[in-house]
């Protein structure tokens, strides 16, 4: 004769932990964004054969790698770029300045030498790609 045994009882999901979740997870997204807004940083492009009138003042070189930053072949340091520029821009002018990244630089490198020359007077900058 079959023995029968009584089917195993379900245990009751427990909603504590569940809840728990549900609250800690706005709780953390709220305490870790940020609401504030970003600033904007200009960026042009150098194109090819941009039409208009050529430059009064020769164009300066920036050459940006990983490690280093060179103006017109000179080495020089992010915080004193913004003084070499004024120098060497000279009369008041505007300036172009074409700033030619290698292929190693990450985009962080390059947002902060952006940021660098963001405020300067007289200077355009042109990102080579």
């Amino acid at each position: 004769m079959p023995v029968r045994t009584a089917a195993p009882r379900r245990r009751a999901v427990s909603m504590t932990s569940l809840i728990d979740v549900i609250f800690l997870l706005p709780l953390f997204f709220m305490l870790t964004s940020t609401f504030t807004k970003f600033a904007e940083i200009p960026l042009s492009t150098g194109g090819a054969g941009a039409g208009g009138p050529a430059p009064e003042a020769a164009p300066l070189f920036l050459r940006l790698s990983q490690t280093e930053l060179s103006l017109n072949g000179e080495t020089v340091a992010l915080e004193a770029l913004p003084d070499r520029l004024d120098a060497q821009a000279g009369d008041g002018a505007e300036s172009p300045v074409l700033v030619s990244p290698t292929q190693e630089t990450t985009s962080q490198r390059l947002v902060d030498l952006l940021v660098a020359l963001r405020g300067l007077p007289g200077v355009d900058l042109r990102v080579l790609e």
